[in-house]
């Protein structure tokens, strides 16, 4: 930790190669006061042309998901709800069944090529993912959109293919956003959705794409002179900045020089270390709390390392158990954020609302769960041990109750018991060769973590705290990082045999469908074969009859709860994922040109820059008057 410090202040010290807070333009020849210049969640873009959202591996968070395009239903993540975005009312059920829906769609709305949204759009979009086999999102929809159809041109219509009171779920955003995202159909109708690269973009949101860097360094948005008809200039009003530029500066040590010296607005994730050295050079930087912990813990996508549930060994469940109870959770922490992380044994992230509807709840059942010969892995005492042990290092804030230090750390997760880990991989044909475990055909047993190169910092370093773990018990592990496209191509396709992934453990409310839907039997694929959800290839009949029974469930039932209940104990129990921590977010932002960035004091919106709902925080972003 000490040496990556030492790293950081050097460069911040050196300043090779960025400008200053006193250029009058941006190095895209932009004035500075008029840009809003936001860090690349997924760093350099390798293809930066393929701009189609409906291809596996394509990126979107430079722009393309958050300014240009829109959803039906997005969400207010301070309360939760969803609220019509490009849609004008939520879905209105026709029948007591729940398989008939009208809704209305927001009028006025245009592309940016001037040519009016209409409810032709939202139709044939979805007639077209449906009708393309070669769409990953193709197989979903035709599992929710049985028919649709246009009764005037801002009316819609449709028949679901099985109850489905959560519509707005379906086909809107309740997280980072929907797959679903309408185009405009005098664009794509002449094209194959499978093939098309889809560049320039032509989209509907408040910002229309200017020019890009061929290299996929950085992507320029320019506001649109008809902003009040994009959605979120009917629903919030005018941006401020006229230019928004995402910009990847490459690693972390040059991002952060670049916030220091102003060449930055907003920053996704960056480690604690980065933080603290930030804080330190420019005084216009805010972390999400003015103390400890500094991050935001709340964000929805837990992170753990999951497996290709097709590939042995890791089809059994004795390996991924045996797996898990190697692991010494609170090295892993330190290694990977310090400590200021909240542990998960659950599959879903430790958000206040989530904890309070199921972790703690749960701990009870955690504590009195066994494997099947009646071991008992759970260790509900992580959390006072964590506070301990930073209080002892100095850290200065840290609960010393146990229920503060639960409420921070967690409820818990699994021991640390390699000799139990052991027994369970024997009992399975492996066997130790020295300090080396070998597969039950006699060979070493070797493991590739997948990992995200440059962006998604907790989980990269997670990947290599976790590997350190297992190759201290003995199984030679070497961790592979990846940039975004490949990296989420890999575990979409199932090209992977462990990687530090999240998408599949997220929530944002105790409505859990949204996410543990994705776990039902229907969605596995063959490895190699893109697959939307369930991405680990996971079957369970127990788990597929409660998915069904939630699906059919409005959600405001009572039963909504337990039901999401009994699937996370079976998925405790079989462990397809080692869930392991909620996400900690170091998003700093940077004051100096922009203001009234939302943060915990000011808790407007979240800190989520990645998301399909940014374009109302830029809404609402003030300018300094700064030059």
């Amino acid at each position: 930790m000490k040496r990556r410090i030492v790293t950081l202040a050097a460069t911040l010290a050196l300043g090779i190669g960025l400008h200053t807070a006193h250029a009058r333009d941006t190095d895209v020849g932009t004035p500075r006061e008029e840009t809003l210049i936001v860090d690349m969640l997924n760093a350099r873009v390798a293809n930066p042309t393929l701009m189609n959202p409906f291809l596996e591996g394509v990126t979107l968070s430079h722009g393309l998901h958050q300014l240009a395009y829109g959803q039906l239903w997005d969400i207010d993540t301070v309360t939760g709800k969803q609220f019509p975005a490009l849609a004008a009312t939520m879905p209105e059920p026709l029948n007591k069944e729940f398989t008939k829906f009208r809704f209305k769609l927001r009028q006025g709305l245009a592309w940016h090529d001037g040519k009016p949204f209409t409810a032709d759009d939202v139709v044939f979009t979805a007639e077209m993912v449906m009708g393309n086999a070669k769409l990953p999102l193709s197989g979903y929809l035709k599992g929710v959109i049985k028919t649709i159809k246009k009764t005037d041109d801002f009316t819609i219509e449709l028949e679901t293919v099985k109850p489905y009171p959560r519509l707005s779920v379906a086909l809107g955003s309740v997280i980072y956003g929907n797959l679903f995202r309408p185009m405009p159909k005098h664009i794509w109708k002449d094209v194959d959705a499978s093939t098309f690269t889809n560049y320039p973009p032509v989209g509907i949101g408040p910002y229309k794409f200017s020019k890009g860097d061929p290299n996929g360094f950085w992507f320029l948005w320019e506001k649109r002179t008809d902003w009040k008809a994009s959605d979120s200039g009917q629903i919030k009003g005018e941006p401020k900045p006229k230019y928004v530029l995402f910009r990847s500066y490459g690693t972390e040590e040059k991002r952060v020089l670049a916030m220091a010296q102003n060449d930055y607005d907003v920053l996704t994730d960056i480690t604690p270390e980065g933080l603290d050295i930030l804080r330190k050079r420019n005084k216009n930087v805010l972390a999400w709390y003015d103390k400890f912990p500094w991050a935001n813990m709340d964000d929805p996508c837990q992170r753990g390392i999951h497996f290709n549930l097709q590939n042995a060994p890791y089809d059994k469940w004795q390996v991924r158990w045996a797996l898990a109870l190697a692991t010494n959770i609170e090295s892993v922490s330190m290694g990977t954020m310090s400590g200021m992380l909240r542990a998960s044994a659950i599959g879903v992230p430790p958000v206040s609302i989530v904890s309070k509807t199921y972790h703690e709840p749960m701990s009870n059942w955690l504590a009195g769960m066994t494997l099947p010969d009646g071991y008992k892995p759970f260790d509900g005492n992580f959390a006072t041990r964590m506070a301990a042990r930073l209080t002892r290092e100095g850290v200065d804030g840290i609960p010393t109750e146990p229920a503060g230090a639960r409420a921070l750390f967690g409820v818990g997760w699994w021991k640390n018991d390699p000799a139990k880990a052991s027994q369970l991989l024997e009992s399975v044909g492996f066997k130790k060769a020295g300090t080396q475990w070998l597969k039950p055909d006699g060979t070493p047993w070797k493991m590739v973590i997948n990992a995200p190169a440059d962006f998604e910092v907790q989980s990269q370093r997670l990947a290599f705290a976790v590997a350190n773990e297992w190759r201290a018990f003995g199984v030679d592990v070497a961790v592979q990082q990846m940039q975004g496209g490949p990296f989420n191509t890999a575990y979409a396709t199932g090209n992977f045999e462990a990687g530090s992934y999240w998408s599949s453990s997220c929530a944002i409310g105790p409505d859990l469908f949204v996410r543990l839907e994705g776990w039902h039997s229907r969605y596995v694929r063959p490895t190699g074969t893109p697959s939307a959800f369930n991405r680990e290839r996971f079957s369970n009949p127990v788990i597929d009859d409660l998915i069904d029974k939630l699906s059919a469930m409005p959600a405001s039932d009572p039963a909504v709860p337990p039901t999401g209940t009994a699937i996370l104990q079976e998925l405790a129990k079989q462990l397809p994922v080692i869930e392991m921590f909620g996400t900690s977010k170091f998003v700093p932002v940077n004051t100096y040109y922009w203001d009234n960035f939302p943060t915990a004091k000011n808790y407007y919106e979240g800190p989520w820059w990645w998301w399909s709902n940014f374009k109302y925080t830029v809404a609402q972003l003030k300018s300094t008057g700064r030059k």
